[in-house]
């Protein structure tokens, strides 16, 4: 199992984003963007995360998303 893709990643297009903590799903593409390791950031650091790394236009429209459902 990669630790290392555990954490919050930001979907740039829909501005979503997912928390991994598993290996069931990791996001992929050039849409999702690895923010932190930091499974347990609020919603309002992850703004300030993206708004900081200029990842989106608008940081305050991020929401939750949710991982897809895998047959």
């Amino acid at each position: 199992m990669d630790l290392s893709k555990f954490g919050i990643y930001l979907n740039v297009n829909e501005s979503k984003v997912v928390r991994i903590n598993s290996p069931y799903w990791i996001p992929s593409g050039e849409e999702w963007v690895y923010l932190t390791p930091e499974v347990n950031m609020t919603l309002l650091k992850i703004r300030d995360l993206a708004r900081e790394k200029g990842l989106v236009k608008s940081p305050d429209e991020i929401m939750w998303g949710s991982i897809p459902v895998l047959d």
